[in-house]
């Protein structure tokens, strides 16, 4: 189900939460107002889409990182003693929900300081606004999906007609600078194809048992409906053939996705709860995930090839 592309119609309505009031510490404006987040998360979603909204009660994972998605859309909050840091924001529908996931932690919006973003798809990117205006948080994303996030509309493939609450940009981040807060550094990783701004992000995390690991939050590398032949835009099949080379030879033993069936959170989560405080951690994850989805993006360039030819 999670390799289903974004082509799917906006058909049925998901519940919204009262909106949180908005704790600005930047001086610049949201993007969007109150009503355009509030008529977007009263927006029908599909029932596939509906499905993976449902909620599901957040958790740590390890260290100080925390699930506080959907059940079939993540969202990841990163604690630290000097604020917070929260990565993706899903739909638009799903916001209320991460607000909720973090306050059930014990964690509150207003300490939130960074928004993250894996990519400008609608799936990833509606709630940020809503996020944005919760938290007064700096938004950092990177400068290839700028501009999609600040328009409200990814320009291509299955989503392109799907419009979501544009989001200010406060910071853009360059392959390898970091973003450090409260002894937590994360190290963005540019690894485009499925956007042309893809970021997966690297940190350094402590397990309960006091070893040292690091986590990948992986963006993504799903063809996802999109075009290869002819090209989406004009690098996308090599883009995603570096990308790919370089997953190749990043070191991870903590694999994050941002739809939980790619890094088995359902397994993981019911080993964890048995007991197993490092279910999370796997070295074999990440390699086995880069070649499975090189695996199917060669399938499709090849399909789409002979199809175009």
């Amino acid at each position: 189900m999670l390799f289903r592309t974004l082509a799917l119609a906006l058909t049925f309505v998901a519940a919204c939460a009262a909106p949180t009031a908005p704790l600005p510490r930047n001086a610049a404006p949201p993007l969007a107002t109150e009503a355009q987040i509030l008529a977007a998360e009263q927006q029908p979603l599909s029932s596939d889409w509906r499905e993976w909204n449902n909620p599901t009660a957040p958790f740590n994972i390890i260290g100080n990182i925390h699930y506080v998605g959907a059940e079939g859309i993540s969202a990841f909050l990163i604690t630290t003693p000097d604020g917070h840091i929260l990565l993706d924001g899903a739909f638009a529908q799903t916001a209320p929900q991460i607000i909720a996931n973090v306050e059930r932690l014990g964690f509150h919006m207003r300490d939130v300081r960074y928004l993250l973003n894996s990519h400008a798809h609608v799936d990833h990117a509606a709630g940020l606004a809503r996020l944005q205006l919760a938290s007064g948080a700096q938004m950092v994303a990177s400068e290839a999906d700028r501009g999609a996030l600040e328009a409200g509309r990814f320009p291509y493939g299955p989503s392109e007609d799907l419009t979501f609450p544009p989001i200010r940009v406060d910071r853009v981040i360059a392959d390898n600078e970091t973003l450090t807060l409260g002894g937590v550094t994360l190290t963005a990783l540019v690894t485009p194809g499925h956007t042309p701004g893809c970021t997966s992000w690297l940190m350094d995390v402590t397990g309960a048992d006091g070893a040292a690991h690091r986590a990948l939050f992986h963006c993504s590398a799903t063809v996802a409906g999109q075009s290869l032949a002819p090209p989406a835009y004009p690098n996308i099949v090599s883009d995603f053939e570096s990308t790919f080379a370089r997953l190749r030879t990043i070191q991870a033993d903590v694999l994050l996705t941002n739809h939980p069936g790619f890094m088995d959170l359902e397994q993981r989560r019911a080993r964890q709860a048995a007991g197993d405080a490092n279910a999370f951690v796997d070295p074999h994850a990440l390699p086995a995930l880069n070649a499975r989805l090189e695996a199917a993006f060669r399938e499709e360039l090849a399909r789409q090839r002979a199809a175009h030819n």
